[in-house]
């Protein structure tokens, strides 16, 4: 049996809050036999995801495969246009149910179509990692692939899992109360043209001679609409969190680590101030708050999250409190055209999972929609 102790960002989502889940669909269908075969061959591979967790450690014994994948046959239409709006009730109803491993994929063959859906417990990892993975299943998948050895495919594509490289921690004998639902919320959808968002980039660079991001003006945008559909329920003053990534600044993580490798970075703003303020200006406040991320300031940020824990603190140990802020995830580089099982690239790609108020960012050919659950 394998065995790894759970890192100091895992924590957060030990009570299988925020779970990772994306519904997939392919217009043309493909057969499953390869995928099934690489799913047992990566379970050696990246076997945290197809462990369990208990009392601290994620544990992984073998691969069986009823507990991590099944398939259908569904004698319908699948209805596009309806599941493009991706309302609450389209979440809910493709939302697969608890999961007895951390990872569980679902295919589903429609008669226009096949839909994947993938869901893992944010415990095994972040969304770098869900999609590290299934652009190896999906690359393990296609027919012309030369399948590797074993002994390359290790030396080559092996992840590392040494979820506490940088600081020791033990979340034995710790509980999180599990995961309430929220009440209902509604989700909402707004394209911004890349042009418009390029156009901020370039103004704020003329005027404030600062350079800001393409996120910078995209959360921006995003907090804005969210304090004003929250206008009377939020007090005076706004958290806005982010989650960052941290591999590139983290030479102990890299590319090849699998698990959290984030940051929560949280702010202050005024309501008054997200109001009354031009976007460039959020934008420009967002941009000179990011944190500096090195080593010694990420150690920094672990030590705050066991401080929390030490003290008893639980309930304070979430990435957000939506009854207060927001939660904003750019999700807009996700690699959908690495996700091609050997019938092209999936013509549709849809977060199932949304907190309220929470927006994630996403991609649409060459602009962005903003997904805003409130």
């Amino acid at each position: 049996m394998k065995e790894v102790r759970i890192s100091q960002v895992d924590a957060l989502f030990s009570n299988g809050s925020y779970p990772i889940e994306f519904l997939f669909y392919y217009r043309e269908g493909f057969k499953t036999g390869k995928m099934r075969s690489a799913l047992r061959e990566l379970s050696s591979i990246f076997w945290p995801m197809f462990g369990e967790y208990r009392d601290g450690l994620i544990f992984f014994d073998e691969y069986r495969e009823e507990d991590c994948y099944a398939e259908e046959a569904v004698e319908q239409e699948l209805d596009l246009p309806e599941i493009k709006e991706n309302g609450f009730e389209i979440c809910s109803r493709f939302r697969l149910p608890a999961l007895k491993r951390l990872f569980f994929l679902k295919v589903s063959r429609w008669k226009n179509g096949l839909t994947l859906v993938a869901k893992m417990n944010h415990l095994a990892g972040d969304g770098y990692s869900y999609f590290y993975f299934l652009s190896l299943l999906a690359a393990l998948s296609r027919p012309t692939f030369v399948p590797f050895k074993s002994p390359l495919l290790n030396l080559l594509l092996k992840p590392h899992h040494r979820r506490t490289a940088l600081k020791d921690f033990s979340f034995k004998g710790r509980t999180l109360k599990p995961v309430l639902q929220a009440d209902r919320f509604t989700i909402e959808f707004e394209e911004i043209l890349r042009k418009d968002v390029q156009a901020v980039i370039e103004d704020v660079a003329l005027s404030d001679h600062l350079r800001i991001s393409t996120n910078d003006v995209l959360t921006a945008v995003a907090v804005k609409k969210l304090a004003g559909r929250q206008s009377e329920s939020w007090r005076e003053e706004i958290s806005l969190t982010m989650p960052i990534d941290v591999r590139r600044q983290i030479k102990d993580y890299g590319r090849g680590f699998f698990g959290n490798g984030i940051m929560f970075h949280t702010l202050k703003l005024k309501k008054e101030q997200l109001e009354n303020s031009p976007t460039k200006e959020i934008a420009v406040h967002i941009r000179k708050s990011m944190p500096s991320v090195s080593r010694e300031t990420y150690i920094h940020f672990l030590a705050g999250l066991e401080e929390t824990i030490t003290e008893g603190n639980m309930e304070k140990l979430k990435p957000f409190d939506p009854r207060g802020g927001c939660l904003v995830t750019n999700l807009s580089k996700l690699p959908s055209d690495k996700l091609d099982f050997g019938s092209g690239n999936p013509e549709l790609m849809i977060p199932l999972t949304a907190e309220k108020n929470s927006t994630a960012i996403l991609a649409k050919k060459e602009n962005f929609v903003l997904r805003f659950a409130s």
